[in-house]
């Protein structure tokens, strides 16, 4: 298959280098240092399923240089999304399939307004994998879950055996896609805005009392709004969600944790902010991602407030 990955840090990195090992036609679109980094001297990959160490990389900055391709990864952060949906138009054919990583539940619709929207799929990621320095992503944990749409989509499927030769990578598809992104914006809210907040790994917020109670509030806000919004979820979700996150390394944290700590933009308006201002149209109250919110919001743009303490 030839395949673009549009946005190669944690998610886009591991999955590149998977397929790239074997032995697919991948393609990452890149800026600054990393993709400086791919190009002279490789890509690699830390994983406790198999370590890779790839030569130099084919990687751009420029999809209108690339052409037509079978797929596109899309796995930018937000608050890139419509601005890398314009550049991959480009990369766009009559059978291109363009699968969207990201958080949050708006992408699709997002993309939807750049190209035909039977083209695209919506798709969501459960594994952690960060980019640790530039040429480098580091993937925590034994997770490598990909779930998308679209079950017999011909394309689809070329995927899905592509990443079984590859290794690596649990991709699995769905017909009720819309659920299974409304289930991952409850979890991801909830662990980015709780990680994030509390600047600790999930492994210490489940083992004091007091920080444990503050993420499955916020989880169980996440649960009402979804409700609200005609994505019911059932009980036993509660508890698979809270196993999840069980089974994550004790010092595994959001990657809007490490954009914090690292000073990046944050992803914030797309997930406690979202929850937030779907909480007022629906009537649900969510004190506990309201407080996210408002907690980071200087942060949101990247930005880190300066000033002199008081005498």
């Amino acid at each position: 298959m030839r395949i673009a990955i549009m946005g190669s840090g944690g998610i886009g990195g591991y999955l590149g280098a998977r397929l790239v090992q074997g032995s697919e036609d991948v393609v990452f679109i890149a800026r600054g240092a990393h993709l400086e980094a791919m190009r002279r001297s490789g890509l690699r990959l830390q994983s406790q399923l198999g370590d890779i160490a790839l030569g130099p990389v084919r990687a751009t900055e420029a999809p209108k240089e690339i052409g037509a391709v079978d797929l596109v990864i899309f796995a930018v952060k937000l608050y890139d999304t419509e601005v890398a949906a314009a550049a991959v138009v480009p990369l766009v054919g009559p059978a291109t399939r363009v699968v969207t990583l990201q958080n949050g539940i708006d992408s699709v619709e997002t993309l939807a307004r750049f190209m035909p929207r039977s083209q695209v799929v919506g798709g969501a990621t459960y594994m952690s994998a960060r980019l640790e320095e530039p040429g480098l992503i580091v993937h925590a944990g034994k997770i490598t879950r990909v779930v998308v749409g679209s079950p017999n989509d011909a394309m689809i499927e070329m995927w899905r055996s592509a990443c079984l030769k590859a290794g690596g990578i649990d991709l699995e598809t769905v017909e009720d896609i819309e659920q299974v992104l409304w289930n991952k914006f409850v979890t991801v809210s909830a662990f980015s805005g709780a990680t994030s907040l509390m600047r600790a790994g999930v492994g210490p917020i489940l083992n004091d009392p007091q920080s444990r109670m503050f993420l499955e509030q916020l989880r169980d806000e996440g649960v009402a709004v979804a409700s609200a919004a005609g994505h019911s979820m059932p009980d036993e979700d509660r508890e698979r969600i809270m196993s999840y996150w069980g089974t994550f390394p004790p010092e595994t944290r959001s990657s809007m944790a490490n954009d914090l700590a690292q000073g990046r933009p944050l992803e914030l308006s797309w997930l406690s902010g979202r929850m937030h201002t779907l909480g007022e149209k629906f009537g649900v109250p969510t004190p506990a991602h309201s407080a996210v919110y408002r907690a980071l919001h200087l942060y949101a743009d990247g930005a880190k407030p300066s000033g002199q303490a008081l005498p």
